[in-house]
């Protein structure tokens, strides 16, 4: 977006009273202020243990954990394993498939995000060996550490929904925002289906899944953009969640909620998408029941659509489950994340191992701000370890979700592990249990430079 573009959503600001420019310029100072500090402690006393660290993904994870790692060691011996030729700032394809951002908006080249002094080897993981200390690579042959990180993010996994796979993706006007193509194709079907109305059909999926929040944003800007083209009259939106309500974080929720009813957009909970016939455009779902023993029933039904816009369920990456490093009970077991401890994010059986980002079996949400905190804790105790030291850090399940309700506001989420608010300082400021214009702002124009200039260097 340009900045012209933020100058008039700031005059807009001013001329409706929400917030003045002598406000903003006091949130963005405060804000620059806390990311100054957490650049300072990258300068903090190196660490002179040593060892061989490999880190599999060169996600947002991945890379931020090494640049940190690289900061805080006096002789680090870091290899990155990732076979990606870009580096895509993820929560920009939402904002693609509203329209904000353009394609080439969100990614730089892989090799302008590696830290310098660190090995890069552009492959994938194929096992782990974690009794013997090794990784299997699909062209380099095995590598050994001493440590290993492990953040190759999530799997789409495509054959649990009939009808439609990642190459068809936009077929039968059935779209996804969780791919770089699939975002500027749902822009394309947005656009044409607010200047003409029709029914629209929204659903997330039933497994965890990185930003859940996602399939809401999509479905408030479609209203919004059909609000702006005046067909409100012409439109039947629905949204469809896997899960017992549309959000689960108590302090957000009322609003959210509320939102979805001032829109007329129903909310269907506990349906699952099954599978999507792309040339009837109909949409297959099934009703999930549970009674009080626990048994469920199964009620399938069918929606007809427009327009559509889905969420793939998510699962790790084969090869981790195939190296024995997955939960094998409790709700984490069904789709192989990894076994690690919710406070330490260090591996409940081989203790030099650890993991973080999207692939973690921890009870929170996938979204790169949580990824933010849990950085520093798994770098604090990837260091204990390695000079034998009791490894004390604790992440407290903190992440966020910034749910766009419409073009020009946010509902910022914050929250922890027991969703009890974590509002961050300057945003504790405001009442952040409704939309705000800044959060819009922090999302927009904030988000993205912190992503790239600070997140993947090691300095916040």
């Amino acid at each position: 977006m340009a900045m012209s573009e933020f100058e008039k959503q700031m005059k807009k600001l001013e001329s409706e009273g929400v917030i003045s420019r002598a406000q903003f310029l006091q949130i963005m100072a405060a804000a620059g202020a806390v990311f100054a500090l957490g650049t300072d402690k990258a300068y903090a006393a190196k660490s002179s243990t040593k060892g061989k660290i490999v880190i599999i993904g060169g996600g947002a994870a991945g890379i931020s954990m090494a640049a940190q790692l690289k900061r805080k060691l006096q002789n680090p011996d870091i290899t990155i394993i990732d076979p990606s030729s870009r580096q895509y700032y993820q929560p920009g394809f939402t904002l693609i498939g509203g329209g904000v951002y353009g394609a080439d908006d969100v990614w730089k080249p892989q090799e302008d995000c590696m830290p310098s002094g660190v090995k890069w080897i552009k492959d994938k993981a194929t096992l782990i060996h974690p009794t013997q200390n090794k990784v299997d690579t699909a062209n380099n042959g095995t590598l050994a550490y001493d440590f290993l990180v492990v953040a190759p993010g999530v799997k789409y996994d495509w054959s649990r929904i009939e009808g439609i796979t990642y190459q068809t993706i936009g077929a039968g006007n059935a779209h996804t925002i969780y791919d770089h193509r699939g975002a500027q194709m749902t822009w394309k079907a947005m656009k044409e289906f607010s200047q003409k109305g029709g029914k629209g059909v929204f659903c997330d999926t039933f497994t965890k899944h990185k930003c859940g929040g996602a399939p809401k944003k999509i479905s408030l800007l479609t209203w919004d953009n059909c609000r702006k083209n005046e067909v409100l009259d012409n439109i039947d939106l629905h949204y469809y969640t896997a899960s017992k309500q549309l959000y689960d974080v108590p302090h957000f929720t009322p609003r959210l909620e509320e939102i979805y009813r001032e829109r007329n957009i129903p909310v269907d909970v506990n349906c699952r998408l099954r599978g999507i016939d792309t040339e009837a455009k109909r949409a297959y779902f099934e009703r999930v029941e549970t009674d009080a023993e626990g048994n469920k029933t199964y009620t399938p039904f069918t929606e007809s659509y427009d327009f559509m816009h889905f969420m793939v369920p998510q699962c790790a990456p084969d090869f981790v489950r195939e190296s024995g490093l997955s939960w094998t009970e409790g709700k984490l077991a069904a789709d192989g994340w990894v076994m690690v401890d919710k406070h330490t994010l260090i591996h409940k059986t081989y203790p030099n191992i650890l993991s973080l980002g999207d692939v973690a079996g921890i009870p929170t949400s996938k979204t790169s701000a949580a990824v933010g905190k849990q950085l520093p804790i798994a770098v604090e105790n990837l260091i204990a370890l390695m000079e034998g030291r009791t490894p004390e850090a604790h992440y407290n399940g903190y992440a966020a979700c910034p749910i766009v309700t419409d073009y020009g506001h946010v509902l910022m989420c914050e929250f922890d592990y027991d969703k009890k608010p974590q509002i961050t300082f300057p945003l504790s400021l405001l009442d952040m249990s409704k939309e705000q214009w800044v959060a819009w702002l922090l999302k927009v124009y904030a988000l993205k430079p912190i992503y790239f200039n600070l997140m993947l260097k090691g300095l916040y």
